[in-house]
């Protein structure tokens, strides 16, 4: 049983039709409704209810040939517009017909009100020879264009149905893939990080430092139970990124008692904003890998973060030794990771900058739009 709500690939829906369908028939009787009383026909009850019964037959047969051209919605081009202006044809012939028969046929004599003009030839008028058939031809082109026109609007409507279809689709398919990219992009996170704390702690085991390994497996779970708890896709406020990074830095502070020292300067009302899960992690282990394991002095890697422009401006930075061009921050897998996932989040909106600074020591700073909603 045909939904007239429903609306597939092929074409448009029933209900779309129906409408088209009774918004071309109504607009014809009001024409030819108008154009009676411009003329001043006689019997203009007679005629409106006759005009009523050809409104509907005409409704009906647009209806069948909409099933009809229903059929070739998966054809090709040429073979549809082929189809449409063929099926026409017997349509309008055949409600050509049935507007004869109505107007000419049935009880014709009391259409009129001179009676005279009835008696003195109207029923011999009408009984020429060919004249039914030159009536009903005539009214038939007339019709076949009416038809042709409803048929035209179909098709474009059903094209342009059709490549609604398409763009939904493609919408579909981007956001599927831009999440899939984004799942990717973070999960390729958290083995990274788990590959360098299990060095840090295999080290620490070699080196019968018991305790500060237990600290280290403590402090590890906590990071893990927060971060994995999270949906790759949702971002998180800005408040919960920080929190994740000082569990990280309290586990490289078990390695690094007296080299790692941090600086966390947020204002309050900046906390409240969404940055994507773990953007900061790769940033802060960079600083943590070539920072602060690279020297033997104190090292203080720094997170800040503030409005400006109506964006968000997420800066971390590290004060350790400069380091040659072929060991720069942004030469491994981390920072680009960080630029991807924020190019698939925000596309042109999310930027990342990242340098070294003057003296030693390296920056990176992200962009982001400000978003301050439910995250």
């Amino acid at each position: 049983m045909t939904d007239l709500h429903t609306e597939d690939d092929r074409g448009i829906s029933p209900l779309v039709a129906l409408y088209s369908i009774l918004g071309f028939w109504l607009f014809y009787a009001l024409l030819v409704s108008l154009r009676a009383l411009v003329m001043d026909f006689g019997a203009q009850d007679e005629l409106a209810a006759r005009r009523a019964i050809v409104t509907v037959i005409g409704i009906v047969a647009t209806w069948v040939l909409y099933l009809v051209l229903r059929q070739f919605d998966d054809r090709k081009v040429s073979t549809r517009v082929i189809m449409a202006f063929s099926f026409a044809a017997p349509f309008a012939i055949a409600m050509a017909a049935a507007n004869f028969y109505v107007f000419n046929l049935y009880d014709p004599v009391n259409l009129f009100a001179d009676q005279r003009y009835v008696k003195a030839g109207y029923e011999a008028y009408v009984s020429q020879p060919d004249f039914a058939l030159k009536q009903i031809a005539e009214d038939a082109i007339s019709r076949y264009f009416f038809l042709s026109a409803w048929a035209g609007l179909y098709l474009a409507l059903s094209y342009a149905s059709a490549a609604g279809h398409i763009e939904r689709r493609a919408a579909r398919l981007e956001r599927a893939a831009q999440q899939a990219e984004l799942r990717s992009l973070r999960y390729q996170v958290n083995p990274h990080f788990l590959f360098n704390t299990l060095n840090s702690l295999s080290s620490l085991v070699m080196r019968n430092r018991a305790d500060e390994a237990e600290q280290m497996i403590l402090s590890l779970s906590n990071f893990y139970r927060a971060s994995l708890t999270d949906d790759p896709l949702e971002d998180v406020p800005l408040s919960e990124e920080v929190q994740l990074q000082k569990l990280y830095l309290d586990i490289e502070a078990v390695r690094f008692p007296d080299r790692l020292r941090t600086i966390i300067d947020i204002p309050a009302h900046v906390m409240n904003c969404c940055v994507p899960g773990l953007i900061l992690q790769p940033i802060v282990e960079n600083a943590i890998k070539y920072g602060v394991s690279r020297t033997a002095r104190p090292v203080t890697i720094a997170i800040f973060a503030r409005e400006e422009d109506d964006m968000l401006k997420v800066s971390v930075r590290d004060d350790g030794d400069a380091l040659p061009v072929e060991h720069d921050h942004g030469n491994g897998i981390g920072l680009a990771n960080v630029r991807d996932r924020l190019a698939a989040r925000f596309g042109a909106n999310g930027r990342i900058n990242a340098r070294s600074l003057e003296g030693g020591g390296f920056l990176v700073e992200l962009t982001l739009p400000i978003v301050r909603r439910r995250c």
